[in-house]
Parts: structure tokens; C-alpha cells; sequence
């Protein structure tokens, strides 16, 4: 941990343990810094400066809340990668010895308290600590990787940010869900789909979307979005239930779409049905889990009977009458907000369920639109 020290001329600086490094000829430094010290130590730079006088993206103060309560809510398995810092002031490396180079590796980083430290990767883990500490004071000795590297200027600090950022994807919504072992309703929609004759097999885990030729009819993403919509929170804490409630209520829908039966018959394949039908797709799930809720909170005992309805639905994608501007946005499926809304509202309107006053409003805007005059154009 960094421990305060005065050197010469009375200055004061920062000292860490730390292991010295090279890369493309530069020395760097990496050490391990108190979750208490991270706001006392990194700043970021002015956010009202034009994008091109900064040195990095600006703070999005929106994730803050969510990655603090990542923290708090986890402290027991949370976990953060290393912080990357440039440092703008003198610094010396002290190696334990020379006479190995293991030992030459190995020593103390003096910072000077005078320099300021600039974060290239790790900004919104920082203020995200801070806010974590404020309600879990008992984190502050906690500790987090940092790596230092000698600031260059701002040339070298855009650079290093676009470097840093250059190769990074970000993993595919499924196979995050696949991952991720507190989510409620992950948990729910990957026992799902190892268990439920509807989705056994038919399951694609690790990428959100899929390829023609692809043996998959679904993705785990779009299983875990249609789940969060038919259950409450709440109800998904509530693992033996969420998991019942699930599987009777896919079992329903899936007697209902032959073409899902066929695929898992053998005799169409899931290129063909996912080419030449919208039930399968991401945004009729989500609908339909949407539409599932309000028929299990206005008429539970009518389960069975409400969705045998749903044989009524003409899913094909030339029934541009019905999907167009609902599912599909120029013949292309659109998952937008919007377009969930509109495909829940005509699956909820087939089911005789009523719409919410935003679901009607959303309706009435949808239909003026359709049934508006075409504009004339001037020649």
C-alpha cells in the first residue's frame, strides 16, 4: 500500500510497493492502491474542455449508481480489473537489489504528492468506489491493481486511451447471461433451456445472434429478456416458482407455433422457420413474455384457454399487414422499445387482454401513421 514520505526539500510524496515493467521501450509500474485512496489519488480531466483538449471519454454519471451497487451488493465476490493511470510529476523506482533480476524487478515507487494522476482506463470505477465507500466504509482497505505509466503529454495520454479501448469487445449479451451467476433471471432462463421441451437444444449460448445456417431456433439472450418480462423480480428471487411458472407457460405457447414442433421434429430445419417466420425472433419472445404477465395478473385461470388463441396468429413474415412497422421495420426484424410494445399490443389483442394507457397511446400513434394520407410531392 502507498505510504506517505517526505524526501528532500521537504516534499512529500507517495510511496508504493510496486513491480517494474516494459513496453515499447518505457518503463511502467504496476502496484496496489486502497479502494480509500483511489479518490484522494485520480482526478479526470475538465469535462467542459472541447473533447480534443481531454484525455479521456466523458463521465457517464448514470453507470456510477449501478457499478456502487455492483460493489455493495457483492462484497463478498465482486470483482474489478486493474485501474491504468498516468502520472504527471516526478517519480523514482528504488529496486530491492540488482543482483538478480527478479530483485531489479522489484522495489518502491516514490511519487511525488505534487503530481496528478490521470486516469486512461478505469474512470468510472473510481468515482464508483467513492460511492461504494460512502455506504460500505468497511471496503476502504480493500485493495485494487493499478498501473502507472510516466504521463507524455496529452498526445501520448489520447493515445494510450485509444490504445487501451482499440481492441475491446464487449462479450455477446448471451454468453454474459450464460456467465453470470446471480441474475435471477439468467439462473431461470438457463435452467430453461436445458430442461424445457420447447427450448432444450435449441438454445444458442454464446452469441446473440444467429447465422443462417445455424441449428439454433433461439438465443439465451432473447430467452432471458422474454423471462424478465412474464416475472417480477421479485417472483425470479423465488427460483422453484419462477422455474415452474416458466416452463408451464412455454410449454403452452410452443403447442401453440407448429413450426417450432416441426424443428424439433426434424422436419424443418431453424434456418428455414427463423428465415420465413417472426416467432422465433428476440422481439416475439420479449412480447410475448410481456403479454404472459398481464394474462397471469387479469386472468390466471384462463391460462390454457387464452393461449390456444395464439394459433390464430398468421406469424409470417409476407404478413406485412399485421408485422410490418410492428415486428419488422422494411422487412428487417427491429427489437426497439417501440416495436416490442406494438407486437405485445396485437399478441394482447388476440388474447382479449386490455392495453395499458402508454400500450394504447403507443397503438394510437402506430395506426394514425399506417393510415395516413401519402404526402404528395411537388415535381
Amino acid at each position: 500500500m502507498p505510504k506517505p514520505s517526505t524526501g528532500s526539500h521537504a516534499t512529500f510524496s507517495y510511496v508504493f510497493p510496486a513491480i517494474r515493467g516494459v513496453q515499447a521501450t518505457r518503463e511502467f509500474y504496476v502496484s496496489m492502491c486502497p479502494l480509500r485512496l483511489l479518490p484522494k489519488l485520480f482526478q479526470f480531466d475538465d469535462e467542459e474542455l472541447l473533447p480534443e483538449l481531454r484525455a479521456q471519454r466523458t463521465l457517464n454519471k448514470g453507470r456510477i449508481p449501478e457499478i456502487a451497487r455492483y460493489i455493495t451488493e457483492n462484497k463478498s465476490s465482486y470483482t474489478f480489473s486493474a485501474i491504468t493511470a498516468s502520472v504527471d510529476g516526478e517519480l523514482s523506482f528504488e529496486p530491492v537489489s540488482e543482483e538478480s533480476a527478479a530483485s531489479f524487478r522489484m522495489g518502491t515507487l516514490t511519487i511525488s504528492m505534487d503530481a496528478r494522476f490521470i486516469v486512461n482506463d478505469g474512470q468510472h470505477r473510481r468515482p464508483a468506489t467513492e460511492a461504494a465507500l460512502a455506504t460500505s466504509p468497511e471496503l476502504a482497505d480493500e485493495t485494487i491493481a493499478v498501473v502507472f505509466f510516466v504521463d507524455r503529454g496529452l498526445h501520448r495520454c489520447q493515445q494510450m486511451f485509444a490504445d487501451l479501448n482499440r481492441h475491446a469487445v464487449k462479450p455477446s449479451a448471451s454468453l454474459g447471461i450464460l456467465y453470470d451467476h446471480r441474475n435471477a433471471a439468467a439462473k431461470v432462463a438457463k435452467h430453461l433451456s436445458l430442461t424445457s421441451p420447447v427450448f432444450k437444444n435449441l438454445i444458442e449460448t454464446e452469441r446473440s445472434t444467429l447465422s443462417a445456417r445455424s441449428r439454433k431456433l433461439f438465443t439465451l439472450s432473447a430467452l432471458h429478456f422474454a423471462t424478465s418480462e412474464l416475472l417480477t423480480d421479485k417472483e425470479l428471487e423465488d427460483f422453484p416458482m419462477a422455474s415452474q411458472r416458466c416452463q408451464e407457460f412455454w410449454e403452452a405457447v410452443g403447442a401453440q407455433i407448429p413450426e417450432w414442433v416441426h424443428v424439433r421434429d426434424g422436419k424443418m430445419t431453424a434456418g428455414e422457420v427463423r428465415r420465413d417466420f417472426i416467432h422465433c425472433h428476440a422481439i416475439v419472445l420479449q412480447a410475448l413474455g410481456r403479454a404472459g404477465r398481464a394474462l397471469y395478473d387479469t386472468h390466471p385461470k384462463e391460462i390454457q384457454k387464452r393461449l390456444q388463441l395464439l394459433r390464430k396468429i398468421d406469424w409470417s413474415r409476407r404478413n406485412a399487414q399485421v408485422w410490418e412497422g410492428r415486428a419488422m421495420l422494411g422487412g428487417a426484424m427491429s427489437k426497439s422499445g417501440q416495436n416490442v410494445t406494438l407486437t405485445s399490443n396485437e399478441i394482447k389483442r388476440v388474447l382479449g387482454l386490455k392495453l395499458t394507457a402508454e400500450e394504447q397511446a403507443a397503438e394510437t400513434t402506430h395506426m394514425s401513421v399506417r393510415h395516413a394520407p401519402p404526402k404528395l410531392v411537388k415535381k
